[in-house]
């Protein structure tokens, strides 16, 4: 480093007078300052340079590099040692894996520590969380939060048992029991899930008839998808659980929702025809079964009537029998009297008398003095009364 040579300084580096300079005497005169006047600054570089000499020389000959490393090292080990700390929160398991083979899952809520990698990690899975996915469509969010839906036809568009065309769109909403089996079992866990779910939903809808799953059937529809989601995914050791399907819409094919309109239409003038038939049925079957109630009874009232006649029939002869056992003569007369009224009760009747003589014949007309007195009776039932006495 270079200094004043002409000012006499020599060998002094800082610039300052020697003993016999003007300042530097026992009379301190000659308005010298410390420095001397007229010489440079102290040089910086060279400043440091001592500095770090002195340094040096406060250490130990044998310890000057080696203690600054060995306090490196014990900071970068403090540092590896306090990467093995991990946090789970309530819903969450850890699953800790030794040299990327699974060791065990941490389920309790708090502070956790593993070795360090790479001897050991933790994967921290929530389990709780309720997951969704969309199948047969996307939902699409614009800058402002509004929200619209795509439709994905290759995805929604199925056929039916009854070889119609349903277009579906379905959601399913699904969380993770056994987070080991979620990373380690299945590989692309949602790509899965939505390959599985779109097998089960075609297979449903494949055996059951559009009318129901367009109508009243979407139920039935969803818990059986669910159903076999969820057995398909246990035969993987997935650790998937599947909460719910939800069929967020379906309906039939637009190209041919004209002629499934037709379709209906006819339908339901089918059925307000079998419900008209079905009121004239439950209006003619109880007056039919009543008619027959009726007759039976008016059957089993004549069979009755009929049987109790013979029945007496049959008694009256016994006893008009035993009555002829013990008076047959008289008994004979009386049965032929009786038989002659019945025969004669309403016959023309001609008497003869034998004692007429054999040249006219007498003849007494009974059956017009019947008549005339009848008629007689008659007209005289018929005349007005005046004051109470008949003419």
């Amino acid at each position: 480093m270079s200094w004043d040579k002409e000012s006499g300084n020599k060998g002094n580096p800082w610039g300052r007078p020697g003993n016999d300079a003007p300042g530097r005497g026992p009379n301190r005169g000659g308005g010298g300052g410390g420095y001397g006047g007229g010489s440079e600054p102290p040089d910086l570089d060279e400043m440091l340079r001592k500095a770090q000499q002195n340094f040096r020389s406060m250490m130990p000959g044998n310890m000057k590099g080696g203690f600054i490393v060995a306090i490196a090292i014990v900071v970068i080990g403090a540092l590896w040692l306090s990467s093995g700390l991990f946090v789970v929160n309530p819903g969450e398991h850890a699953v800790i894996q030794r040299f990327g083979e699974w060791k065990t899952t941490v389920a309790e809520p708090g502070l956790g520590y593993h070795l360090p990698a790479p001897i050991e990690t933790a994967e921290i899975v929530n389990v709780e969380e309720i997951r969704k996915m969309n199948i047969g469509f996307s939902e699409l969010y614009s800058r402002g939060g509004e929200g619209s839906t795509r439709d994905i036809p290759e995805e929604s568009l199925m056929l039916t048992s009854d070889r119609n065309i349903v277009d579906l769109d379905l959601v399913i909403q699904w969380n993770i029991k056994s987070a080991e089996d979620y990373l380690f079992s299945i590989r692309d866990q949602e790509n899965t899930i939505k390959k599985v779910a779109e097998s089960a939903i075609r297979e449903v809808v494949g055996q059951t008839l559009m009318f129901p799953i367009i109508t009243t059937g979407r139920d039935r529809v969803a818990d059986r998808t669910r159903a076999i989601i969820q057995e398909n995914l246990d035969a993987y050791n997935s650790g998937i659980s599947v909460k719910q399907v939800l069929i967020q819409m379906a309906e039939v094919h637009p190209d041919v929702q004209d002629a499934f309109q037709d379709v209906q239409s006819a339908k339901q003038d089918a059925e307000d025809v079998k419900n008209r038939a079905d009121a004239y049925r439950e209006d003619i079957l109880p007056k039919a079964r009543g008619m027959a109630i009726q007759m039976l009874q008016e059957a089993q009232a004549y069979k009755q009537s009929t049987v109790a006649k013979a029945n007496g029939d049959a008694d009256r002869f016994n006893s008009v029998y035993q009555a002829y056992l013990s008076g047959k003569d008289v008994t004979k007369e009386r049965m032929y009297i009786e038989t002659m009224e019945d025969v004669l009760l309403n016959a023309q009747k001609i008497i003869l008398d034998s004692n007429g003589g054999s040249g006219v014949v007498p003849y007494l007309p009974l059956n017009e003095i019947g008549r005339n007195s009848s008629a007689g009776a008659k007209a005289r039932s018929n005349a007005p009364k005046q004051n109470g006495i008949m003419d």
